[in-house]
């Protein structure tokens, strides 16, 4: 996958690295050195399920029938993207419907009346779906944030990464009417309580996707338009393993557990890079370690990974963008493109 080459990996060199007081390793005293070896690793295994396992995780999205995503010429401007994946959201409301879905059917409803005027630049309603959704005007824009967004976000949860979204672009208004926000939903994010949000294997899917994409959408935006990757949670883990281009400037880490590198340095960009985490964040708890592929290795915002680390205030997991927050605040100034942000 892209990038892949620049990211630390797990390595079987740390297995069973005690050393016995006994004879040489040879008959019981190695199997039980093997035997302490796998368990500590089951046990460290364990903990990291555990931190990252958390009450307030969605139910599993059901496989929704949908109609196939709109097929669209590569020099369709945003406009066009638009009309037609609202064409698409809405048949895919009706094709719920129909199947006795009506709780999506709801939620896709919602989607095609939001109050930014539901610009989407895909939709694909099958399955636990995918959507990209532009708040702003990226015709004018010359400041962008791309939200990349962590486990259980889904057609079905899509009302909460919306809200941050649009919560972050009237922050942005606020300074700096050229601006807008990208809510990119553009994989399939790993489930909370669930193996695959502990190891890459979804993040290197999603970073084949989410670099053509930035690519493309240098297209769609004036010259030399700033874009910044926001990346929350298992986001972190995506953005990190995604080689960007020279029109991102910023790449922001938050309520991250990690990204699979031990450096800022390692990652597949020349972008700032930034790190920030809340007080009351509960991933702050999730074990800074990387076996067998299990784990995100070093913290973001330890001074030993490298990032600009940026104040968060006492934001919980799901609080970085919400409205008056420090977090927002410190969002806000990086996507504008800031030299100085105010410190954690």
């Amino acid at each position: 996958m892209t990038g892949n080459s620049t990211i630390t990996r797990g390595s079987g060199n740390h297995n069973g690295t005690g050393t016995g007081t006994g004879s040489s390793g040879s008959g019981s005293s190695g199997g039980s050195r093997g035997r302490r070896g796998r368990l500590r690793r089951t046990l460290l295994a364990g903990l990291v399920a555990a931190a990252v396992v958390v009450p307030v995780s969605a139910a599993a999205s059901p496989q929704v029938p949908a109609p196939a995503p709109a097929v669209l010429d590569a020099s369709a401007g945003p406009q066009e993207r638009y009309a037609a994946n609202l064409a698409n959201l809405t048949a895919s409301a009706r094709t719920a419907e129909e199947a006795g879905r009506s709780g999506r059917a709801a939620k896709l409803r919602e989607m095609a009346a939001g109050a930014a005027g539901a610009q989407f630049l895909s939709f694909d309603g099958r399955g636990r779906g995918r959507a990209v959704e532009v708040f702003g005007d990226l015709s004018t824009a010359d400041r962008i944030a791309v939200l990349v967004p962590g486990s259980d976000t889904t057609l079905d949860t899509y009302q909460r990464f919306r809200d941050g979204a649009i919560s972050l672009q009237r922050r942005l208004g606020e300074q700096h009417p050229h601006s807008a926000v990208v809510a990119w939903l553009g994989y399939d994010t790993p489930g909370t309580v669930s193996t695959t949000v502990l190891t890459a294997d979804r993040a290197d899917r999603a970073a084949a996707e989410l670099g053509p994409f930035l690519d493309r959408l240098r297209g769609l935006a004036p010259a030399g338009a700033r874009i910044a990757l926001l990346c929350h949670s298992y986001g972190s883990v995506v953005c990190a393993r995604t080689a960007t281009g020279p029109g991102v400037t910023d790449m922001a880490l938050f309520g991250s557990p990690g990204t699979g590198a031990d450096s800022a340095a390692a990652l597949p960009t020349h972008a700032r890079v930034w790190a920030g985490r809340g007080s009351e964040d509960w991933i702050g708890g999730v074990p800074h370690v990387r076996l067998g592929g299990v784990g995100f290795g070093t913290d973001p915002v330890d001074p030993a990974f490298g990032a600009r680390v940026f104040a968060a205030g006492t934001a919980g997991h799901s609080d970085y963008l919400k409205p008056g927050t420090a977090s927002l605040d410190s969002l806000a100034r990086i996507v504008l493109g800031a030299t100085e942000v105010p410190h954690a």
